[in-house]
């Protein structure tokens, strides 16, 4: 059946699944931690973010040579537009450009934005906006943030200025929350090239957006709280998200039944979704999916169990919907070493 499903609606699952569980992350730790830790893991996440992916993209957004200020706004306005998020950016002047994310707010999907703390917004300015200067090697570029949504205004916004002395690190990232972002001219905003970006190419993009974000909470979760803490953590959203997803993603995907072999067909969708290779095999009563490769942590070396242990609650928890009276079990695992990840999809036994 996997093989009947389009790539982009594949993609567009993944995504889906991702995204929320990005958002969940910071709303289990926000309500069973506290507003600190969510802060400190959203910290620790934009600013790797920003190391693995901010001046790596300049040349394919078409960045290289414009002004600082300029190039970080356009940055954020292009790569947030590719995976789906919307932004608005203004010119001022080659030594000031502001951004504004409009809602609603891709991070704080629907309802979850009245449960984000507000540190968890320092969190990604830290990590990210005030660390631009650094990266560009240059002194006095700073971020100014006017806006916050948890603080009742109108969104997230700020401008990036180039000023005229050099920023002690405490001045890399300001607030100016007085001060009004100007109108937006779409006419006036920057484009991505049609045929740099086919429409196949943003889909993807747009997966990869939500991934990427999920790959580092799950790595930096380990760092941060332990691994034990981290797999309870993120065991917990993942179980939530995978079975409030679940319906959705199956729609989705054009799965209708109830039986192994339909769950089966999910799974394989989902990480052919990720571009991983799958194969879907039934042995008696029960449903093998084997998986080769691991592209949500390619690249990353090796990672303590839980971040494999939080992932795979993903598909447990979308299977207790699916159906409740089957199991899934993991047979072999690649960060063990095996040449596979395997899960057997069987019904219950009786009496148990």
């Amino acid at each position: 059946m996997s093989e009947t499903i389009s790539k982009p609606q594949k993609y567009a699952a993944v995504a889906e699944i991702y995204h929320s569980f990005f958002t969940g992350l910071f709303l289990t730790i926000t309500t069973r931690k506290d507003r600190f830790a969510a802060g400190d893991l959203c910290f620790r996440v934009f600013r790797k973010q920003h190391h693995d992916k901010f001046l790596s993209s300049f040349e394919k957004l078409g960045l290289t040579g414009l002004p600082d200020a300029v190039a970080c706004a356009q940055y954020h306005y292009l790569s947030n537009g590719v995976g789906g998020v919307p932004v608005e950016y203004i010119y001022e002047s080659d030594e000031k450009a502001w951004v504004h994310f409009c809602h609603p707010r891709w991070m704080y999907e629907g309802t979850a934005l009245c449960g984000m703390p507000i540190e968890v917004s320092h969190g990604f300015l830290k990590g990210w906006y005030g660390q631009n200067g650094v990266s560009l090697k240059n002194p006095r570029l700073g971020f100014v943030c006017t806006s916050q949504d948890m603080d009742g205004q109108y969104g997230m916004a700020g401008y990036f200025k180039v000023h005229d002395h050099d920023l002690a690190p405490e001045e890399r990232l300001q607030f100016s929350p007085g001060e009004i972002c100007p109108l937006f001219d779409p006419a006036k905003a920057p484009t991505l090239s049609d045929s740099n970006w086919p429409e196949e190419r943003l889909q993807k993009a747009n997966r990869n957006y939500a991934m990427e974000y999920v790959k580092n909470s799950l790595i930096e979760m380990a760092k941060l709280f332990g691994p034990m803490e981290a797999a309870f953590l993120g065991g917990m959203t993942a179980q939530l998200i995978g079975k409030q997803l679940y319906r959705d993603t199956a729609q989705l995907l054009g799965i209708t039944g109830d039986s192994a072999a339909d769950f089966g067909a999910f799974l394989a969708a989902l990480i052919n979704g990720h571009d991983d290779e799958v194969e879907v095999e039934e042995k008696g009563n029960a449903v093998h999916v084997r998986q080769k490769g691991w592209r949500l942590m390619r690249g990353t070396g090796p990672q303590p169990a839980s971040v494999f242990e939080t992932w795979n609650q993903l598909w447990h928890g979308a299977l207790a919907v699916h159906n409740r009276f089957l199991v899934l079990e993991v047979m072999q695992r690649q960060d063990y070493g095996d040449d596979c990840f395997e899960w057997r999809i069987r019904l219950r036994r009786e009496g148990k």
